[in-house]
């Protein structure tokens, strides 16, 4: 095994980096080009949290194999040679349990539990036993180890044939996942005598995210067809029919009518009339509250500002409050009197200096 070029090792402060911000999401895994590893821990939730807590001992292991260190090397190669196949490890061992579980689980509760379009769709249960293989057979290909999937998946069909015994779901599941991974262990596990062709960073990203979107449509189709919402009656509504009567609701309708109405403004007026009439809305110098807070329009001039501002000052002034539960209200509105007059009193002025400038510009 030839080590990689310097320029190309990983760096343990850097991995280290990666798993405190990123870790969750296997992103030191990603760093460390252990891509299905990566895939497991952000798909597992970090590994149920544990994954991502035991990397903090692995990271080192994980860099030197990755920079294959000579020592490291000459260490794994005696393993090797001590043992035929890889020797049993718990902790791999309830990874593949556990990630195979949440695997079948998972599409155990995406297949529809009613008609859609007429279409039964309960046989896709065959497709369970085909999900809890997969998930021991990705386990069991991380890093030094890998193993052939046929083996695992007709055990783990074979092991489905519980569910026909044990009404409980729970537990057939733990049964059908515990076979499958005894045997992946022990028929199928084997040594990665050669390292993983190296592929580039756009081939690596893009396999994730097909993964991810794969992984995603999954949960989409438990949550559409399956999940539920509740209503503040405490009704239970399912997502898909929730979603439609959305899209029928007054709220939805009057959006977009409104979002229509937009858009053909746009299309005669420009787009930036557009962009000009929300920054006006969102009153981004406080012009319009200022209006509302005196009680004024914006045809007022300074004087009539003014006078409503100190008839406003005189009836909220604090000092006229003696019941000390209303006085911090009292204060509370007299600021917001002073801060609208302030506003109000600088608009002015800036425009007038303005106009008047312009008005010497024409001359």
């Amino acid at each position: 095994m030839a080590a990689p070029q310097d320029s190309k090792k990983k760096s343990i402060f850097w991995a280290y980096v990666c798993w405190l911000f990123g870790g969750i999401f296997g992103l030191h895994l990603f760093y460390l080009e252990r891509d299905v590893h990566a895939f497991l821990t952000w798909s597992s939730f970090g590994g149920y949290g544990l994954g991502w807590l035991a990397d903090i001992t692995k990271i080192p292991r994980y860099v030197k194999d990755y920079n294959e260190e000579p020592k490291y090397i000459a260490e794994l190669v005696e393993r090797m040679k001590s043992y035929k196949k890889p020797p049993f490890s718990t902790s791999r061992f309830i990874s593949a349990v556990m990630v195979a579980y949440l695997w079948g689980q998972l599409v155990m509760l995406a297949i529809p539990a009613d008609e859609v379009a007429g279409i039964n769709f309960n046989h896709l249960h065959w497709i369970i036993p085909l999900a809890v293989a997969l998930g021991v057979w990705t386990v069991g290909n991380i890093g030094r180890e890998q193993g052939k999937p046929w083996l695992t998946i007709v055990t783990s069909y074979i092991a489905y044939t519980s569910r026909w015994y044990f009404l409980d779901d729970s537990i057939w599941m733990l049964i059908l996942v515990t076979c499958t991974a005894l045997v992946f262990d022990n028929g199928s596990k084997e040594w990665r005598r050669k390292p993983r062709k190296k592929q580039t960073f756009c081939t690596r990203v893009t396999v994730l995210f097909v993964c991810g979107l794969l992984y995603a449509g999954v949960w989409s189709s438990y949550l559409y067809f399956n999940g539920t919402v509740t209503d503040s009656n405490g009704d239970e509504i399912p997502v898909h029919e929730a979603i439609h009567h959305f899209f029928t609701s007054p709220w939805w309708t009057d959006l977009k009518q409104s979002l229509n109405d937009i858009y053909v403004y746009a299309q005669h007026h420009g787009w930036y009339e557009i962009w000009k009439q929300i920054i006006e809305l969102s009153d981004p110098q406080g012009e319009q509250n200022a209006y509302k807070v005196l009680g004024v329009g914006p045809s007022s001039s300074q004087s009539e500002i003014t006078s409503k501002w100190r008839t406003l000052s005189r009836e909220f002034h604090p000092d006229k409050v003696k019941d000390p539960d209303q006085q911090r209200e009292a204060q509370e509105k007299f600021m917001e009197i002073q801060q609208a007059y302030e506003i109000l009193s600088k608009i002015k002025n800036k425009r007038k200096r303005k106009n008047k400038q312009s008005v010497n510009d024409e001359l």
